[in-house]
């Protein structure tokens, strides 16, 4: 299975945020706030990850250009 996108995992913030603030029980606030915050992180990861791949496509793409304007 692949990895949640980070919107997916922003989406699924907003869910446990709205829930956090709908229910009237402290533990099952703090369950889904700690929820949000886990989905919050890995949004930013899955940001991260994707900004590294592009740097890595582009680093690859100028070295094949380089590659061919030696040859």
């Amino acid at each position: 299975m692949p990895a949640p996108t980070a919107e997916t995992c922003r989406q699924r913030a907003a869910e446990a945020d709205k829930a956090a603030t709908e229910t009237s029980l402290d533990k099952v606030r703090e369950r889904h706030l700690r929820a949000r915050d886990s989905w919050l992180e890995m949004a930013e990861r899955a940001d991260r990850v994707a900004a590294m791949r592009d740097r890595i496509a582009a680093e690859k793409a100028a070295a094949k250009e380089a590659g061919a304007a030696d040859a």
